[in-house]
């Protein structure tokens, strides 16, 4: 079915809303990538099967959804309309959650997810203490809806922004309200989405190019891949919003080819736009065209800058430009551009149905809104997080996260992918946002959130960063290409037991070398994870280079394992787990190492519940 007009297209979504009842029971099961890993399409295919098996399809839908959020806990199940929140869902459990708790309101209490702090078990998705604190603006839909249907998206409100754009609001009177609402990119350098959108409306040459940047390459990193997944009309709704404003034709979305299920649904999602007439020629008899190619990057982290993703774009090698020729006035093939991630593009409908001044009211004066992260690492409740922002570090870390898992104490966090920078614990009360994550020598990125323990070593950290960003550069300039690779040996020698005095004068020296002379900010940015963990933990460098040892036991050529026998109680659990079998001993006698054969890879220190496994 095509529709050519606004009144057709509410009276669509009008008749998709009525034709469903909001207290039919429904399961949903996250299908994002995470939960898919977990079996979560099998478990899918085990519901339908017990529906159709019982005739139970008049009484129980069932809907496959993009992530929900709570990755530590899949494949997850929340069944509407009470919001039975169920986790680590399995094959066998099916059947019963159907006929037990669908059908007869009992609740499987094994099923149900467990306060770490209290011991109480947790019924209701809401009542989760991961979710409770978080503002799902953005994300809370990805758990609601199929990704692959289009009636889903238009029962929730869907082109409801875009048909309230095309019929009455100048393209003016758009980028005026993104404005005012204060939108600002949420793909890293967190700049004004309106004013970029005014500055390639108004800029000379034609066609104009609205572009989604999904190449999100950040170690830990998936917001952008699960939104693509969950909600993907919600971005393409977003960019036809903002090429209206801008007066652009053509679209393209350029994703990462490692994000197959995101390719493969936003493709749906395109093609079903097509379909329905939200996508494509005169939209809704407006006299807007646009349509949108989906273009797959070959997975180069610097095709993530601007001017890299373009020239990947063209077909050319994905390499950088200088920064003074703007994407706004010569961006793909030399016209003006626009480029916002996928993020920034989910909250414009959200913006033009709710309205700037609902929008300005949430988040802190220059940073407004709620931001996505990916909380990963040292952390307990692994996940996807929507919080407000301006929300402080502790609460997302202790509250939402749950904190560290037993044995270990929080040491740092390091935000903004390998750009940006590792933040001590002194800070955890500091509320986050662009500006203040800038302030302490990080960066709000694309929202990668990596938290460390006491068992992390802040040098290794700088080290891992400084190898991912030297494989990555494209090595058009020498400051990068030179200063990266040097950065990364020094911190080998320092890790290795070959530090010298100075080594760290010389990091600070060439950092600022990079921060001054890169050609793009792969390079520029790329010091900051050295510079933070040199202000911060600058002990630990003094103790790998002065006294040639590493404080958190992770630099093997620095450490080596020792039992301690007044703890040992000679188990054996650890000689049976050493993959080099260097540990032996009587049975119920204090164990030994033999120094020779350990290779140091920490197995014995894990597996010991008697923490008689010490690091000298």
């Amino acid at each position: 079915m095509k529709i050519k007009s606004f009144k057709e297209l509410k009276s669509l979504r009008e008749k998709i809303s009525n034709s469903r009842d909001p207290e039919k029971n429904c399961i949903t099961i996250c299908a994002g990538t995470g939960c898919l890993a977990y079996g979560a399409q099998s478990l899918v295919n085990k519901f339908k099967a017990e529906i159709e098996k019982d005739n139970l399809e008049e009484e129980i839908d069932i809907r496959s959804t993009g992530c929900h959020g709570f990755c530590e806990q899949g494949p997850v199940v929340v069944i509407y309309p009470e919001k039975v929140f169920y986790r680590r869902v399995g094959l066998d459990d099916a059947a019963e959650v159907i006929h037990k708790t669908v059908l007869n309101g009992e609740i499987l209490d094994r099923l149900l997810y467990t306060d770490p702090s209290s011991g109480e078990k947790i019924i209701h998705e809401d009542d989760v203490p991961f979710y409770k604190k978080q503002m799902r603006l953005v994300f809370g839909m990805n758990g609601q809806i199929d990704p692959k249907s289009l009636e889903d998206y238009l029962a929730i409100g869907g082109y409801s922004a875009l048909a309230k754009v095309l019929n009455g609001m100048e393209p003016g009177a758009v980028i005026e309200e993104v404005k005012k609402a204060n939108l600002r990119g949420r793909g890293g350098g967190g700049f004004s989405a309106g004013w970029k959108w005014e500055s390639t409306r108004k800029a000379k040459g034609d066609p104009k190019y609205v572009i989604c940047n999904a190449d999100e390459g950040d170690p830990g990193a998936y917001m952008d891949r699960s939104l693509l997944e969950g909600n993907p009309h919600s971005i393409l709704e977003g960019m036809m919003i903002g090429a209206y404003a801008i007066g652009s034709n053509e679209g393209y979305i350029y994703v990462r080819n490692e994000y197959p299920l995101a390719v493969k649904n936003v493709t749906i999602a395109i093609e079903k736009g097509r379909e329905l007439g939200v996508l494509g020629e005169d939209i809704l008899d407006s006299g807007f065209s646009f349509d949108i190619k989906v273009n797959r990057g070959g997975g180069a982290f610097v095709c993530g800058e601007s001017s890299a993703l373009f020239a990947s774009l063209e077909g050319r090698t994905g390499e950088p430009r200088a920064k003074y020729i703007h994407a706004t006035d010569r961006g793909l093939n030399n016209k003006p551009t626009n480029l916002n991630n996928v993020e920034t593009w989910a909250n414009v409908p959200l913006i033009i149905n709710k309205g700037a001044e609902w929008y300005q009211s949430i988040g802190t004066e220059n940073s407004k809104g709620t931001k996505i992260f990916s909380l990963v690492g040292k952390i307990n409740n692994t996940g996807l997080v929507e919080i407000p922002m301006g929300m402080t570090l502790r609460e997302i870390i202790e509250d939402i996260g749950g904190g560290t898992p037993k044995g270990g104490k929080f040491k740092a966090v390091q935000t903004g992918g390998p750009s940006g920078g590792c933040i001590p614990e002194q800070f955890l009360d500091m509320p986050i946002d662009f500006d203040a994550l800038t302030k302490v020598g990080s960066m709000m990125g694309s929202g990668g959130m990596i938290v460390m323990d006491d068992r992390t070593c802040m040098v290794d950290v700088a080290r891992y960063f400084l190898k991912f960003l030297e494989g990555e550069s494209c090595g058009k300039c020498v400051p990068c290409r030179e200063g990266v690779r040097r950065m990364r040996e020094i911190l080998d020698d320092i890790c290795e037991g070959r530090g010298r005095e100075g080594d760290v004068e010389i990091l600070e020296s060439i950092s600022h070398a990079l921060i001054d002379g890169s050609l793009c900010a792969l390079g520029a940015t790329a010091p900051n994870p050295v510079l933070s963990t040199i202000k911060y933990f600058r002990e630990e460098y003094s103790a790998h280079i002065q006294e040639k040892k590493c404080p958190a036991g992770v630099c093997k050529e620095l450490i080596r394992y020792k039992i301690d026998e007044e703890n040992c109680n000679g188990c054996g659990v650890c000689a049976r787990l050493c993959p080099a079998e260097c540990i032996s001993g009587e049975k119920k006698q204090p164990h030994v190492i033999d120094q020779e054969k350990c290779i140091k890879c920490g197995s014995c220190r894990e597996s010991c519940k008697f923490d008689a496994v010490i690091v000298e």
